[in-house]
């Protein structure tokens, strides 16, 4: 069975991953037909002229709009949330221990989570790591950056005994080089595709996706993904990929609400998203 989901993000801030006031990203799915996402756009608008958002949908005032809009998407919509921090201390022992996998980040991939609560507090670390490996235009190994890198490792967490000079300067070259089998390390939502792929696969389904346009969903990165599931999930469930203006699709605009919502969610909303949202499967995902 094929089917169609539409999909938008909340909260991606480029390779800036450690800023404290965006801890979360959340990216959003749903499976709406055009006319029936555009009918929720319809009621939501009213008669403003302006571009209805999702943080007028969490005043006070607008409480009931947003109790209808999350019933209505109830048992249409998914999200999927990356805790940002969690996110880059993973990706340190899957980068530097790990062989190159497409699974990173997502339910087929390791669990990190204990390394990543250990390594949460660490902040110099983590962003050494990030300064590291954010190589784009770089052509040339930055040694000074590998000597803040372990130079910062704290001695007292078991899982980083294994990540060794020789390692890294092997990824960093590789990855210097734009090797695509490395994952990019610092682009959570490559994951998080893999992540909303696999969620509407089950069942033997395959997915066809319409995303809002991001740069950081290349041709060769969607590629490598849709291969990734495709040699471990049966059917192969990417069955295509395509981006869109936002403004020109109802149902990527409902998922960019459903996005929003979920990322800017207080304790009050924690019943009413539960419905959107799975069980942590690895260190990356809250």
């Amino acid at each position: 069975m094929s089917f169609e989901i539409a999909c938008d993000e909340s909260g991606f801030s480029g390779s800036n991953l450690l800023d404290p006031a965006s801890p979360v990203i959340t990216h959003a799915s749903v499976d709406l037909d055009v006319p029936a996402a555009a009918d929720l756009i319809g009621v939501l608008q009213n008669s403003r002229r302006s571009e209805y958002k999702s943080n007028r949908l969490l005043r006070p005032e607008q409480r009931p709009a947003l109790e209808w809009l999350l019933g209505e998407l109830r048992g249409h919509a998914h999200v999927h949330a990356i805790d940002k921090t969690a996110y880059v201390a993973a990706r340190v022992l899957e980068l530097f221990t790990e062989e190159p996998s497409y699974g990173w980040g997502t339910s087929l991939g390791a669990d990190h989570s204990e390394t990543a609560e250990l390594l949460r507090h660490r902040t110099g670390f983590l962003a050494a790591f990030v300064d590291l490996t954010r190589t784009k235009r770089v052509r040339l190994m930055d040694h000074a950056a590998v000597d803040r890198f372990f130079a910062t490792m704290p001695a007292d967490v078991p899982a980083l005994r294994a990540v060794t000079r020789a390692r890294v300067e092997e990824v960093m070259q590789r990855l210097i080089d734009e090797d695509p089998d490395i994952p990019p390390p610092l682009e959570p939502l490559v994951p998080a595709l893999a992540a909303t792929v696999l969620h509407w696969c089950a069942g033997g389904r395959t997915v066809a996706v319409v995303h809002d346009e991001q740069s950081a969903l290349t041709p060769g990165r969607v590629a490598r993904v849709g291969a990734f599931l495709a040699a471990r999930v049966d059917p192969p469930p990417l069955r295509s990929f395509v981006q869109v203006d936002s403004r020109d699709d109802p149902r990527v605009q409902v998922a960019d609400f459903l996005a929003g919502i979920a990322r800017r969610r207080k304790p009050d909303l924690d019943e009413l998203l539960q419905p959107f949202t799975c069980a942590s499967t690895n260190s990356s995902q809250v």
